[in-house]
């Protein structure tokens, strides 16, 4: 590349056609030509070999091409396409320097570089200057007629061709005024053109759709230099501004922008080379589609590197009040920075890119979004829990603190998530709405049991303390009407509990199966209370004690009692025995149901009635003691079976014989009067009678403890 004084060049194409793609790269960074946008213009130049065309264009445009010297022989000093930016000239204008199209280096049948580089002059360039002698206007053999059917036809080539300003420079003018000179020209390129075979599209287009036409005159650069400079110089203005309205390409179409030129000259003189119809149209698409994409790229690439970390960390502290706001804020930004590099390059294309590299920003952000979400749901459960939780202190019922603390929190969740919402991504946050319902679903569920459960225990409780002491005393009294009393108890007590319960149960908003079966529970309990404490006063010590205590109590009626002579003895052990059969057939079975037994009287029949039936032998019975399960009486309301009370039976009376005998004893000694002796019996009948006491309550404490 050449940076001799302000022109800045470097050969674009070298004469074997491969493009300089390093040099072109290096130049466009020289020129700073990305920064031009559209406000850029390219001029060209064609005509013969040594027809002046680069001593032109460094007058005209004050760049550096290589001239002939004539003083060495007319021969080619330009090879390929050199490229060179015109100097102090606005808007930038890049200036192309073509090979001469008649060199007798190339040969007259060499003409394939000659019409590539003219189709790539004619599809990049803006204006088109056709360098020609002022001597071959109007003549059949004019060095200038091969150049513009080159022209014309590769022309054709161009699907969709831009609108191109052809400006022909007469050299060495003459003394014919110009005014006579350009109809003859114009008339010379109008039978050029229509002789050009065309598409059957274009049979009858005029050449005013492909072509702005444009003439002017110069004096010869070697005979009149200083009338040339001076002509060059008025000519330099119409490249002024030439892109505005008016200006030389002031109707041009199908303009690259300037961030894309290389590429898109790059791709273009390929499809050249490759001797391919160049699809203008195509080549716009195809030249945005790459660039839209790679400054997509970039923007996503920046973004990744500067933003993704930075967000991320910032959410993971917590939730980020305006994160929605925040976020479109920094995509915009870069979207915006999209948008000014891309603004140039064909719409469609444009946005199409532009909504993938949204997209794809959006799905870079995503994850810190759903953080984000989740925060919000964490702080609105934990809110929400203090809330029920203080609403239930406060007296609340449980279903309407439940619904309205539900209700108010959803709510406030609902305001942070469109807080957090981009409104690009049009994400739905059901699902985060959802999860937060079953949070908060899962923890009334998890304290209305706990609620429950403690209100159960509460009531258990109070049926534990209602029952127990009363049940107890009245299995202690053993009589006819103990079981009825506790059937009593229990139906009060229970009824009572039930009523409570089942209020306290209505403001927790349950099915009606559900609080049934809890009322059921509750009343299951309190049988069960009644029932665990009959067997434990059923056990076998207990029972056997309460038996003796209650022989003791009828059959010695207090401490001092002395027997006489008149004492049924018998009599009184009967009462006494009955008694304490009494007490083993009220322990034998639960009666919640009021429906009589035979449990009494089964018990004497066999126990008390033993005697008499054993004396005679002509009877033969079965003893109906020796079963485990009562008559009528369902095994899990059993609580001393027969075959058990008979054995506490035959222990009672092992334990009360002796006490008897001496009943006895002291009654006979009374009958003989001797009262030394009946005293001391009377006594030793205290002693043992303590005695007995005494063994019924250590064995009652024993069986308590």
């Amino acid at each position: 590349m050449d940076n001799s004084g302000e022109c800045c060049s470097t050969q674009l194409i070298d004469g074997d056609g491969v493009f300089n793609v390093d040099g072109l790269e290096s130049f466009i960074n020289e020129v700073k030509l990305r920064e031009c946008g559209l406000s850029y213009a390219i001029v060209s130049i064609m005509g013969p070999q040594s027809s002046g065309k680069s001593t032109l264009l460094n007058h005209l445009f004050r760049t550096n091409f290589r001239e002939m010297d004539a003083f060495k022989g007319r021969s080619q000093t330009t090879k390929g396409i050199w490229l060179a930016k015109g100097a102090d000239i606005e808007p930038c204008t890049l200036v192309m320097d073509l090979e001469g199209t008649d060199g007798r280096e190339r040969g007259e049948d060499d003409t394939a570089f000659e019409k590539q580089s003219a189709l790539f002059a004619l599809a990049v360039s803006d204006i088109v200057l056709i360098n020609m002698w002022c001597h071959d206007i109007g003549r059949e053999q004019a060095a200038n007629k091969p150049l513009l059917k080159t022209v014309f036809q590769v022309m054709m080539r161009l699907f969709s061709p831009r609108k191109t300003t052809l400006l022909f420079v007469i050299r060495d003018k003459t003394r014919t005024p110009l005014e006579n000179l350009e109809p003859v020209l114009r008339e010379d390129v109008q039978k050029i053109w229509d002789n050009v075979p065309k598409p059957q599209a274009h049979k009858e287009t005029p050449i005013s759709e492909f072509f702005n036409v444009e003439v002017t005159a110069l004096s010869s650069y070697e005979e009149k230099e200083e009338q040339f400079k001076e002509q060059v110089a008025i000519l330099r203005q119409r490249f002024f501004h030439s892109i505005a309205p008016g200006g030389l390409a002031g109707d041009r179409r199908g303009v690259v922008p300037a961030s894309a030129f290389a590429f898109s000259a790059q791709q273009m003189w390929k499809v050249i080379k490759e001797n391919k119809d160049l699809d203008l149209p195509a080549h716009k698409v195809m030249v945005a589609t790459v660039r839209c994409e790679e400054i997509a790229h970039e923007k996503y690439s920046s973004f990744t590197e500067n933003e993704v970390e930075r967000i991320e960390e910032a959410v993971h502290l917590g939730p980020i009040p305006g994160f929605g706001k925040k976020v479109i804020s920094i995509l915009d930004a870069y979207l915006s920075g999209y948008d000014s590099e891309a603004v140039y390059f064909d719409e469609s294309v444009r946005s199409s890119k532009r909504k993938q590299l949204e997209e794809k920003l959006l799905q870079l952000v995503k994850p810190a979004f759903q953080s984000v979400l989740e925060h919000i749901g964490c702080e609105t459960l934990d809110k929400f829990k203090e809330a029920f939780d203080k609403a239930l202190n406060g007296g609340k019922g449980f279903s309407v603190a439940a619904h309205d603390c539900a209700q108010f929190y959803v709510a406030l969740f609902d305001k942070g998530c469109a807080d957090a919402v981009i409104e690009q991504a049009k994400w739905d946050t059901s699902r985060a709405q959802e999860k937060l319902r079953r949070d908060i679903d899962a923890h009334v569920a998890s304290v209305r049991a706990a609620k429950l459960s403690e209100l159960t225990k509460a009531y258990e409780e109070k049926l534990n303390v209602a029952l127990s002491g009363q049940v107890e005393t009245h299995l202690e009294k053993a009589d006819n009407e103990t079981w009825s009393d506790i059937r009593e108890l229990l139906s009060r007590e229970t009824r009572w509990a039930v009523i409570g319960f089942s209020g306290a149960l209505s403001g927790f908003d349950l099915d009606e199966q559900r609080k049934e079966n809890m009322l059921s529970a509750i009343k299951d309990h309190a049988r069960g209370v009644v029932e665990a404490k009959a067997r434990e006063k059923a056990g076998r010590v207990l029972v056997l004690a309460l038996m003796k205590a209650r022989f003791t109590t009828l059959f010695r009626p207090h401490a001092g009692f002395l027997w006489t002579v008149s004492d049924n003895i018998e009599r009184i052990n009967n009462d006494a025995r009955s008694a304490s059969l009494k007490v083993l057939s009220v322990m034998a079975a639960v009666r919640f149901d009021d429906e009589r037994d035979n449990i009494e009287k089964t018990l004497s029949d066999a126990l008390l009635d033993s005697i008499s039936t054993a004396t005679d032998g002509s009877i033969t019975t079965v003893d109906p003691l020796a079963s485990n399960t009562w008559e009528g009486i369902p095994s899990a309301k059993t609580l001393i079976t027969p075959d058990v009370c008979k054995s506490l039976w035959e222990q009672f009376k092992k334990d009360t014989e002796d006490a008897v005998k001496l009943a006895s004893s002291i009654q006979e000694l009374s009958r003989r009067g001797d009262l030394r002796n009946r005293m001391t019996a009377w006594l030793i009948g205290i002693d043992v009678a303590d005695e007995v006491v005494d063994v019924v309550e250590d064995a009652v404490e024993d069986a308590l403890t």
